[in-house]
């Protein structure tokens, strides 16, 4: 036992729970996944009871001050919810009572702070976040204001009814809601076995591909140069280039770090990605791109962000500008992906359009070794 400090809190491994020395049965959880919880044990009309105070690190939200949860924080907490036991309260019951008529707002907010952000990559949590402010708060229940437990099937039926003209999105944010409501069982918002999304039939999805001819490429080529000229981040051009010349994902050329980038092999050995970790081979072309880009020493990242330590932003409204140069105004920088893959690394695109591509002066250019 001891005293709870930062240090202490820090320094506590999976698995661990930690006692604090001046409060009795006030103590930290670790989590297999490192999560640090600080809880509170204690014992009413013979039943023991656990009482989660609050998530290390997190927003606080009892009726303190603001703030996140620290050692000081949670103790004071701890004191003043021990006084309510000790007048025959049950803050576990009434904390489940609370939730139950919690509204969908505030369990979409805890829903991301104690499940999307601990478990899940930077580019799902940015994914639930949007679909959770686009369409499932404005359209599931009053703007988010309705209670979650007076959530219906009717209600979950006409909000996925109501996106049919996007169904991949409608699907998507149809398994999120239902994936929250699951949650709310889990955790004890809602009664056990009632989820409601149970069997409500999905919209089909037909699997989009568009491939660029040599022609467009070409196209694209001029426009990369024209945008270029007018002084657009060397950034933006750079990932455009490589997602045409490597067929890798956008979020793995955006997010790509120096010490993946192994130029003597001739591949990228990303530490993760959609699919985990994987190595990405670079033709010619490809490390051309990367031996021309400046490098940042102060950013781990190929492409940093303007200010910050985050890599770069701002993609899309670039993309969009050079694709309206282009006369290309169906196409997406996934469809850049399906593109490599149709036309193979270098020789399936032949040196004058990779020449444009690069950004050559002349179309005749060969690529560097």
């Amino acid at each position: 036992m001891a005293r709870l400090t930062k240090r202490i809190v820090d320094s506590a491994k999976p698995g661990d729970t930690v006692w604090d020395d001046g409060i009795p049965r006030f103590g930290l959880r670790v989590s297999a996944k490192g999560v640090r919880t600080y809880v509170l044990k204690y014992r009413l009309h013979g039943r023991q009871r656990w009482f989660t105070i609050g998530r290390h690190g997190a927003p606080a939200t009892s009726a303190l001050d603001g703030g996140v949860w620290t050692p000081e924080r949670a103790r004071k907490e701890a004191l003043r919810l021990l006084g309510r036991i000790e007048a025959g309260e049950d803050p576990a019951a009434a904390k489940a009572e609370d939730r139950r008529a919690e509204t969908l707002e505030t369990f979409a907010a805890r829903y991301l702070s104690d499940h999307v952000e601990p478990h899940n990559k930077p580019r799902t949590i940015e994914e639930t976040r949007r679909n959770l402010r686009n369409h499932v708060l404005p359209r599931l229940g009053d703007n988010g204001r309705k209670r979650l437990k007076d959530i219906t099937r009717d209600d979950v039926i006409r909000f996925h009814l109501a996106m049919k003209e996007s169904p991949y999105a409608a699907n998507r944010c149809l398994a999120l809601v239902s994936h929250m409501l699951s949650k709310a069982e889990d955790w004890g918002v809602l009664p056990g076995g009632s989820t409601i999304c149970r069997r409500i039939r999905k919209f089909r999805e037909d699997k989009r591909r568009r491939f660029l001819s040599p022609a467009e490429l070409a196209r694209l080529g001029d426009a990369l140069r024209v945008a270029e000229e007018n002084g657009v981040s060397p950034n933006a051009l750079a990932i455009i280039r490589l997602l045409t010349l490597t067929g890798a994902r956008r979020s793995e050329i955006e997010q790509l770090r120096w010490s993946e980038v192994n130029l003597e092999r001739g591949i990228l050995e990303l530490e993760d990605s959609k699919t985990g970790a994987k190595a990405i081979p670079l033709a010619p072309p490809a490390i051309e791109v990367l031996l021309g880009h400046p490098r940042l020493q102060s950013s781990p990242y190929v492409f940093p962000a303007a200010s910050g330590e985050r890599h770069f932003q701002g993609l899309m409204k670039i993309w969009l500008d050079i694709r309206r140069t282009a006369g290309l105004h169906d196409v997406r920088l996934h469809d850049l992906r399906h593109s490599f893959a149709s036309f193979g690394a270098s020789s399936g695109l032949g040196l004058p359009i990779i020449g444009k591509i690069l950004g050559h002066a002349t179309p005749a250019t060969d690529p560097a070794p």
